[in-house]
C-alpha cells in the first residue's frame, strides 16, 4: 500500500484521485502495512480517496496528507482554534470560529468553573478553545479545558494584541516543532503569539508598532522561500525598511 503512495509524494494531486488498498496477486501473503492518514485524504472501504488539491507529503514512517493553501477553515476534532465571542444564549456562548456555522461553548467548561461561580466572558472576547464534537452531522461544541478539567493555555486572552487571519497551510508551518520563521522572528524582538488551526494568529509585543511589524512579516511570509524570509527579516532588523 505504501508504495503506490510513495510513488506520488511530492506530486499534485486532485480531489477523486484514488489509491486503492488491493494488493497483486503476486504479493497477497505479505504482511498489511499501515498508513495513517492526514488532511486532505479519507478512507472509504478499501480505498483512499482524495478530497483536497495540492501536493503529497510523507513524514515517517507512515504518515500522509495533502499540502494546500486552503483558506476556508473545516472544523476537526482535537484541533485548537481562536474564536471570537459572538452571543450569550442562555447557558451557551456562540462562537465564531471562522467555519460555516457558528460553534457552542458552555460557561462550565472553563476551569474552575461552577454554576454559581460563572467565568466573565463577554461578546466581543477573544478565546482560545479545542473542539470536542465536530462533524458534518452535529453542531461544533468548544471547550476551554483539557481532560483533566485544566485551562492548559486555553480561555479569555487576548487584550492589547492585534488579531489577523493567514491560510492554513502558514498556520501549519508556525505550529511545526522546530518552525524556522518563529526561531528568526524571536531573533529580532521579543512578543507573544497564539495560532489557531482556523487561521486565525494573535500576537502582542512591547510596542503597537512592534507588533505592527511581527503581524506584517508573519502575513508576506506566505509565499516566501526560506532565503527570500531571512532577507526580509535581515533587512528589518537593520533598519533599511
Amino acid at each position: 500500500m505504501q508504495a503506490c503512495f510513495k510513488d506520488k509524494v511530492g506530486d499534485v494531486l486532485l480531489p477523486g484521485d484514488v489509491f486503492s488498498f488491493q494488493m497483486p496477486e503476486s504479493i497477497t501473503d505479505s504482511k498489511p502495512e499501515k498508513v495513517v492518514c492526514g488532511p486532505g485524504l479519507r478512507r472509504n472501504g478499501d480505498e483512499v480517496l482524495v478530497c483536497k488539491s495540492g501536493i503529497l507529503r510523507h513524514k515517517q514512517p507512515n504518515l500522509y496528507w495533502i499540502d494546500s493553501q486552503q483558506r476556508r477553515y473545516v472544523p476537526g476534532k482535537g484541533e485548537s482554534v481562536i474564536g471570537i465571542i459572538t452571543a450569550k444564549s442562555g447557558d451557551i456562548f456562540k462562537v465564531d470560529v471562522g467555519g460555516s456555522e457558528q460553534a457552542s461553548l458552555s460557561y462550565l467548561a472553563f476551569e474552575g468553573a461552577t454554576k454559581r461561580n460563572r467565568p466573565n466572558v463577554q461578546v466581543g472576547d477573544l478565546v482560545y478553545s479545542q473542539f470536542i464534537i465536530a462533524n458534518k452531522d452535529m453542531e461544533p461544541e468548544l471547550v476551554c479545558i483539557d481532560s483533566c478539567g485544566r485551562a492548559n493555555g486555553m480561555g479569555v486572552f487576548g487584550a492589547g494584541g492585534l488579531l489577523f487571519k493567514v491560510s492554513l497551510g502558514l498556520v501549519r508551518r508556525l505550529l511545526a516543532p522546530q518552525s524556522e520563521i518563529a526561531k528568526d522572528l524571536e531573533k529580532m524582538f521579543p512578543f507573544e503569539i497564539v495560532v489557531g488551526m482556523n487561521g486565525r494568529v494573535w500576537v502582542k509585543s512591547k510596542t503597537i508598532q512592534q507588533t505592527l511589524i511581527v503581524a506584517n512579516l508573519l502575513e508576506s511570509c506566505e509565499n516566501m522561500t526560506a532565503q527570500q524570509r531571512q532577507t526580509l527579516f535581515r533587512r528589518v532588523a537593520d533598519g533599511s525598511i
